[in-house]
């Protein structure tokens, strides 16, 4: 049986941590667990994270109080994921992410009826103004605020929902308007896009990756 790879932290002495060492399996995956306080961020976060990132992509980030770390030789990166937005924008989504929604636009751009109309790319976008519902700002939905409760979110009585106005929805590929595009999953948009030149590689990217059920918009 072939002997398990760990990372060990060695001596860890941030904050509420007093000289703990650790032994994290690799390729399993690993929770950290304890109480409110225990020092599960400052081990992770600030002591392990920053250490790693400091040595594989020479970020400056200083590392908490410890004695070392063992078995860096058996990984060769490591990457964060958090709640942080996709993009520059909380609005990003994983068509924007992944650039696909820019060939989607040039697309809908192209059409016989949006040449006609003198629509170009920026008239799909539900980031500026043109093509989007303006009542919502492109989002779908409208927030209320609830003054002491968490902020709610109901459809958008102008778009319901779609993001754009009616003009916009009018112009429609093979009989999908820009909204219904967006709302399809990467299984749907691979088979309605086929062979469209760019579109493809991304779609069929997600898809290869596990992702086919996520909905572009």
């Amino acid at each position: 049986m072939a002997m398990l790879k760990n990372i060990e932290v060695r001596g860890a002495r941030e904050h509420n941590l007093k000289n703990v060492s650790v032994d994290i399996p690799l390729n399993q995956l690993v929770c950290v667990t304890g109480s409110s306080g225990s020092g599960k961020s400052t081990l992770i976060h600030n002591i392990l994270h920053r250490a790693l990132a400091r040595k594989f992509h020479r970020t400056k980030a200083v590392p908490g109080k410890h004695k070392s770390i063992e078995g860096m030789e058996h990984i060769d990166r490591v990457i964060v994921v958090d709640q942080s937005a996709l993009g520059k924008s909380p609005r990003s989504n994983p068509a924007t992410y992944t650039g696909a929604l820019d060939h989607v636009r040039q697309l809908f751009a192209k059409l016989p009826m949006s040449r006609q109309r003198g629509y170009k790319a920026g008239r799909f976008s539900f980031n500026v103004k043109g093509g989007r519902c303006e009542k919502c700002s492109g989002d779908g939905a409208l927030k209320i605020d609830m003054h002491f409760l968490a902020d709610a979110y109901v459809p958008c009585d102008a778009c319901h929902g779609k993001r754009y106005n009616r003009e916009t929805l009018e112009i429609t590929f093979k009989g999908k308007n820009i909204s219904e595009v967006l709302e399809m999953t990467a299984l749907e948009a691979n088979e309605f896009f086929g062979k469209v030149p760019k579109l493809d590689a991304i779609i069929t990217a997600l898809c290869n990756v596990g992702l086919g059920y996520i909905r572009l918009g």
